[in-house]
């Protein structure tokens, strides 16, 4: 593919919201608006932190989050929760996809894999199958109502036992045919061993599920290679750290797998100190694929568009190579034919407009 180095090379840069694009990486809760939380806390009197607080939401101010240590973890985790803590009913659950699904169309993306633990919501939805088909018919009618494609993978959390990873997995597959395409393995990937959930990723690769676990983020570029070696991964969660690697970068461009960089999450908390030290320059010229992705919108800021915006203007890339970064997200995803076919036509339009 001959690449375009220089951003000056379109006098008038396109506009980025009407790229075709697809969203893998989003987390469920952290997909939420900031008003939605506020209003949703207050429904159901739940107090929020001074960093959720309308003060600071309402100033369009995220919090400060550093999550290279155990105390920053825990606090971005603990802010997490009690987002998450507001989702009380079908009616909230709901309410969360539809809002999600329209923000993506107000920014391009006609394809969506949003990632969720239902066992975080379980409790309060009835138990884990009532959970996953509150969430799964939630997302079908955001689907239908805004033309977004929309399908769930289901996360694993890894600081829980490896049987409860299990479980999730055959649940996983159990949907295979109702909306989840893919199984996700998050949290802070310093804490234990990927090799230590390889059953629960056999059970979902076997029943014809993406592995798609997180790695490379807090934890170097041999986080990485664990997913592809104990866990199959086809699609890796951040694999940012790659970069620090070129032997992993080559066999990642050799295996095209992709990787779903979040650049704004990246520095929110500190794994790279500005958005210029990201290397998604490096990453890109290195041959791996790429999907942009938000990762927390509500948490770090930023949603899909500005990931694109930033590649743009903090890493020089011209339009032709902002499309590219589109065309892999839409090949990295589980999309059908026609759809990927579709929004890569569209993709072709916009740089010729």
């Amino acid at each position: 593919m001959e690449q375009v180095s220089a951003a000056a090379a379109d006098p008038e840069p396109r506009d980025v919201r009407l790229l075709p694009k697809a969203h893998l990486h989003l987390h469920f809760t952290g997909s939420m608006r900031p008003a939605t939380l506020l209003e949703l806390a207050d429904r159901h009197g739940v107090h929020l932190p001074e960093a959720l607080g309308a003060h600071a939401l309402g100033a369009g101010e995220p919090p400060k989050l550093r999550a290279t240590d155990e105390r920053g973890w825990f606090r971005f985790q603990r802010l997490y929760d009690m987002a998450r803590s507001v989702l009380r009913d079908e009616e909230d659950i709901r309410r969360l996809v539809l809002e999600t699904a329209q923000d993506e169309r107000s920014e391009g993306s006609g394809w969506l894999e949003i990632q969720v633990d239902p066992t975080s919501y379980a409790p309060r939805l009835g138990g884990l199958i009532p959970t996953l088909e509150i969430i799964l018919g939630a997302v079908d009618d955001a689907s239908r109502a805004t033309g977004v494609g929309i399908r769930v993978l289901v996360a694993a959390n890894r600081m829980k036992h490896p049987l409860d990873a299990r479980t999730l997995a055959r649940l996983a597959v159990r949907y295979a045919d109702r909306g989840v395409v893919g199984f996700g393995l998050s949290n802070d990937e310093r804490r234990g061993l990927a090799r230590d959930f390889d059953r629960a990723f056999a059970i979902a690769r076997e029943g014809g599920l993406l592995a798609a676990p997180h790695g490379g983020e807090l934890a170097g570029p041999s986080s990485v290679r664990d997913c592809l070696d104990d866990l199959g991964a086809g699609r890796i969660g951040h694999g940012v750290r790659a970069a620090e690697d070129p032997r992993l970068m080559q066999r990642l461009a050799d295996r095209q797998i992709t990787c779903e960089i979040c650049p704004a999450s990246n520095v929110a908390l500190g794994v790279y100190e500005k958005p210029e030290d990201v290397p998604l320059r490096k990453l890109f010229d290195a041959g791996v694929p790429l999907a942009l992705g938000a990762d927390d919108p509500l948490l770090f800021g930023s949603r899909l568009v500005a990931q694109y915006e930033l590649a743009r203007a903090v890493h020089g890339f011209s339009d032709a190579e902002v499309a590219e970064l589109a065309r892999q997200s839409v090949r990295g995803s589980c999309a059908p034919e026609d759809v990927r076919l579709r929004m890569l036509a569209g993709v072709d339009a916009w740089l010729v407009s």
